[in-house]
């Protein structure tokens, strides 16, 4: 899209993310339109495996259990390995984004496979390696996806949430 443009908070807790999203929801935002990258899952329990029925997520395991209130809230939901991050849940517009810069092999100069992802929306190389940062020190990014009428309407709705960066 043209005038499609994007906006990321960055939050410290799952719990925080979760309550952004909702809050999101709640006011009438399309929640297709969010997107949302964090590993900070700590479990004795290891994930087997995971498979997606339509938007809802079917699971094994820890992963599975801690993400569960956001799988049934966004689309594409999404657990991967990736090299120098680990074990990554993800879900919504950006989960397509991850999968080309994999496979179109977009990782240049050192830039994680969250870092070819979202160079794809635009997100300049200096922003790119502090969000890289904040999922490898277990923290939430939530990417908004819109125009930029809905890009305010969130920045406006999480005004008052506890995300501890904004772009």
């Amino acid at each position: 899209m043209q005038n499609e443009q994007s906006a990321i908070h960055v939050f410290n807790t799952h719990n925080d993310a979760e309550e952004a999203i909702r809050s999101l929801g709640k006011s009438g935002f399309d929640v297709k339109k969010l997107s949302l990258i964090g590993k900070g899952y700590h479990s004795e329990e290891h994930p087997i495996g995971f498979y997606s029925t339509g938007d809802r997520i079917k699971s094994w395991g820890g992963v599975g259990a801690f993400w569960g209130g956001i799988w049934g809230l966004l689309v594409a939901p999404a657990v991967f390995v990736l090299p120098g991050v680990g074990l990554v849940a993800m879900a919504g517009p950006i989960v397509a984004m991850l999968v080309a810069a994999l496979e179109g092999a977009a990782l240049v100069g050192g830039i994680s496979a969250i870092g070819g992802a979202l160079s794809m929306i635009g997100v300049s190389k200096d922003e790119l390696i502090k969000y890289d940062a904040a999922v490898k020190a277990d923290k939430y990014v939530l990417i908004v996806h819109g125009d930029a009428a809905d890009i305010d309407r969130a920045k406006n709705e999480l005004a008052s949430s506890h995300a501890v960066t904004e772009a």
